[in-house]
């Protein structure tokens, strides 16, 4: 795990300023990002970086669900800080059972998508959200 998560960090961080200049990314929250609400606690407590972001895709919903089944390489899963790049949808997933209104009280936004980088080549992974995106 040493070893691969420098690789995990700096691909995190290459996808999160992808997204964040992306027309088709409302938001994205990652505490590597100067301006994220929680970059200065991510500099004290995690200072070489994390793996895992957040983003929303415009279009709300259906367009964040049409973005993941675009995804090649990455794969719909739970998983944090596999060496594949993980993506999950939580309200179509893990939070499924909720109502739209218990979703935004639970600060679940619909068109949220969680990422876990992998290690990947960040080229591959960022071709992917490309491709993924122009079909959302």
């Amino acid at each position: 795990l040493h070893l691969r998560m420098p690789q995990h960090c700096a691909n995190a961080l290459a996808v999160a300023q992808f997204a964040q200049k992306h027309p088709k990314i409302a938001w994205v929250s990652y505490p590597g990002l100067e301006g994220d609400k929680y970059h200065a606690l991510a500099q004290k407590y995690m200072p070489k970086g994390t793996a895992a972001s957040d983003l929303g895709v415009k279009g709300g919903r259906q367009a964040a669900e049409t973005f993941m089944a675009g995804l090649k390489l990455a794969s719909i899963a739970t998983h944090v800080a596999d060496a594949k790049t993980c993506v999950l949808h939580p309200a179509s997933t893990t939070h499924r059972q909720m109502s739209d209104a218990e979703l935004a009280a639970a600060g679940v936004a619909p068109h949220l998508v969680r990422f876990s980088v992998g290690i990947e080549d960040v080229n591959d992974i960022l071709a992917d959200l490309e491709k993924a995106l122009e079909g959302a």
